[in-house]
């Protein structure tokens, strides 16, 4: 048979979804189930953690934010207005997926908030909620995101029962604090990340992104011309910062003022956080970043919408993920979970 009629041939086969045909050598083999794969992104944020997953192939069959104002801008750029407060929702009514996502609320184990943890009345134990979905649903595998301090929390203990928890689920568990200026972002957030998987899969954490995929802060910042005066902050405000400021920079940097006051200049931006005052970072020591600035801070495109007033945005970026964290991570599971696939596949 000659390779054109063979060819056309196989353009009339009824192809199963799973195989896909060398057409020169007419070999069939087998394309990963993880090529594509469901996900459910709880507390969802704006959807960092789901740009993430997106970029290695995966599909968002539910999303849950109670957040309104969060979940105006996830549906301005997702065209999917996720369920609200997830307490309230049964694991029944959650489709079948792959894996579970969840940047669970980090308030009551951040050396910033109120560090209740487990006694936080309303959000320290929505990690049980994660539990409760993943005993009901039992699915491949999951990610989560936490403050760095949550391991630290009350002497350890409040980790070691998130992790204990999470293995007798049937989970093998995996957690490493990852730093996102080791992504390509010019932000330092330091951040737990716990991955499990219920088959025993050869997992590892990445390390870094490649060199020519960090962005400067003068990569990340726009035309000052441009911006909204109502960014510069007042004269005051910007001698006392200069005065404080112990080291001297070459332009651009950000400086933050800590709880003790003290003024650090970096090439870099601090941690941002949801609830800092309005003037806790400041761009040269003269205005606030844009909220384009700070998405960029956070790895988001340019192309995400920006559909909430200033405030709102600041508490959103800060409560959100530096996505090229996410993305890496989410590529070593699914490079992972292949592999696994196929070691069975060929025992």
């Amino acid at each position: 048979m000659s390779r054109q009629s063979a060819v056309q041939q196989l353009s009339l086969l009824d192809f199963a979804p799973e195989i896909q045909y060398n057409i020169e050598y007419l070999i069939p083999t087998r394309i990963s189930r993880w090529s594509t794969f469901r996900f459910i992104d709880l507390f969802a944020g704006i959807g960092g953690i789901r740009l993430g997953f997106e970029h290695v192939g995966g599909c968002c069959v539910f999303s849950s934010e109670w957040d309104e104002q969060a979940a105006k801008t996830y549906e301005a750029n997702f065209n999917e207005c996720p369920h609200g407060d997830i307490t309230k929702i049964k694991s029944a009514d959650i489709p079948g997926f792959d894996i579970l996502l969840g940047g669970f609320p980090c308030q009551p184990f951040s050396i910033i908030g109120d560090k209740e943890g487990f006694d936080h009345e309303t959000q320290g134990t929505l990690f049980f909620e994660i539990e409760r979905i993943l005993r009901d649903k039992l699915p491949k595998a999951f990610m989560l995101e936490n403050v760095r301090n949550l391991t630290a929390h009350d002497g350890g203990k409040t980790f070691r029962t998130i992790i204990l928890h999470l293995r007798e689920l049937g989970y093998n568990v995996f957690y490493k604090v990852l730093n996102a200026l080791d992504f390509g972002v010019p932000q330092k957030r330091e951040r737990i990340i716990i991955c499990g998987f219920l088959d025993d899969v050869d997992f590892s954490f990445p390390f870094s992104a490649p060199h020519h995929e960090h962005r400067t802060l003068s990569d990340i910042l726009e035309d000052e011309s441009e911006l909204d005066r109502s960014l510069w902050v007042k004269d005051r405000i910007r001698q006392s910062r200069f005065e404080r400021m112990k080291t001297v920079l070459e332009r651009p940097y950000i400086t933050h003022e800590n709880v003790g006051g003290s003024v650090t200049p970096h090439h870099y931006s601090c941690a941002l956080r949801a609830g800092a005052s309005a003037n806790y970072i400041l761009v040269n020591n003269e205005r606030r970043p844009s909220p384009r600035e700070m998405l960029r801070l956070q790895g988001f495109p340019d192309t995400f919408k920006v559909v909430v007033p200033y405030g709102a945005i600041k508490k959103q970026t800060g409560n959100s993920v530096a996505v090229p964290v996410i993305k890496a991570v989410a590529e070593e599971m699914i490079k992972a979970l292949k592999k696994y696939e196929w070691s069975k596949d060929n025992e």
